[in-house]
């Protein structure tokens, strides 16, 4: 981390366009952080209502992951596999069984994911190789085709560093990347390229284009997430912000993942432990009398309900939660941590 300069604000660096844009500032305003541009949508600077201290840049989805590389903003919404593309070019191989969908490599630390954005980076050729099936089937392709073609195998892609670390961690040692800026799926097609390592939500383009998936060759399950950067200057100000920001969408996260339960139970206290332990069940008020209050989690409160009809419960009501705001901010003290 570097020195901060002075009272300098936290920079908050969120998508300029496109369906990644909507669903982010959507996303923010649900957590109550609604973000203002001063001169309309096409504003390329905003501020958050409620967060003083706080900048906002609308930038490329790519070029804010090579922002949060160099420590220029300190917050940033990108998709995970933008920043493994970007920052881990340096990362070891990917061998078989290695999982990036839940890191994000330094110095970017992933805060929470978004929940959209989905997509997953993959490795598809032609569906007229019937023999490959497998990356080891792929690896035995290359080296024959290299014998019978006199040149590598090619592998057209954006993803240049992804496709290096994964192939190589693969077996696969003799092709040739060829960089592909849009439409990749086209390249087999095009003959500019015999293999393509792209990004795929549904599989659906790939299949129109005479393409399948390799199966195991998916690199990594990619979305939408909200990353720091170490290596930026964190003002006391920008650390202030983070709280603030980080402390809001916890609560919102936590209350999408819970339903409120009222019920009145003669032994209602006797009650709370055991739906503790058996339902996940939190209590978020003291008990009173006979009226018991959880948070469940929401898959289990159909069973929860059930549970406590059978015990001696004339009525259950359950109802969702806008927020939950907690003491403990697992967000922000993950983050304290890394910036120290």
């Amino acid at each position: 981390m570097t020195s901060p300069a002075g009272d300098a604000p936290l920079i908050v660096a969120v998508p300029s366009k496109g369906r990644l844009q909507e669903q982010t500032l959507a996303f923010f305003e649900r957590s109550g952080l609604v973000i203002r541009q001063a001169r309309g949508s096409r504003d390329y600077f905003g501020t958050i209502a409620g967060v003083p201290g706080a900048e906002v840049q609308f930038r490329s989805a790519s070029e804010i992951a090579r922002e949060v590389g160099a420590g220029n903003v300190h917050l940033a919404v990108t998709g995970l596999d933008l920043l493994h593309e970007t920052l881990g070019a340096a990362q070891e191989e990917l061998a078989p069984g290695a999982r990036l969908d839940d890191t994000a490599p330094a110095p970017a630390h992933l805060v929470t994911k978004l929940g959209f954005g989905h997509a997953n980076v993959v490795v598809a050729v032609p569906q007229a190789w019937l023999d490959v099936v497998s990356m080891a089937d792929l690896a035995d392709v290359a080296a024959r085709f290299r014998l019978k073609h006199h040149r590598p195998m090619r592998v057209a892609t954006k993803y240049v560093s992804l496709t290096r670390r994964f192939l190589t961690g693969h077996g696969v040692s003799d092709y040739l990347i060829v960089e592909s800026p849009g439409a990749t799926e086209g390249a087999p097609a095009a003959g500019t390229a015999e293999l393509i390592v792209d990004i795929t939500s549904t599989g659906r383009t790939l299949a129109d284009n005479g393409l399948k998936v390799v199966d195991d060759a998916t690199m990594m399950r990619s979305e939408a997430c909200l990353v720091a950067a170490t290596g930026a200057a964190w003002s006391q100000t920008a650390r202030v912000a983070a709280r603030t920001m980080l402390t809001r969408i916890a609560a919102d996260a936590r209350a999408r993942g819970v339903r409120r339960i009222e019920a009145s139970v003669a032994g209602a206290d006797r009650f709370a432990a055991i739906a503790a332990n058996r339902f996940g069940a939190t209590l978020p008020l003291p008990v009173e009398g006979d009226r018991l209050v959880l948070l469940c989690p929401a898959k289990a409160i159909h069973d929860l309900a059930s549970w406590l009809i059978e015990e001696g419960a004339r009525t259950v009501a359950v109802s969702s939660v806008d927020y939950v705001f907690e003491a403990e901010n697992r967000l922000y003290d993950a983050l304290a941590r890394r910036i120290g």
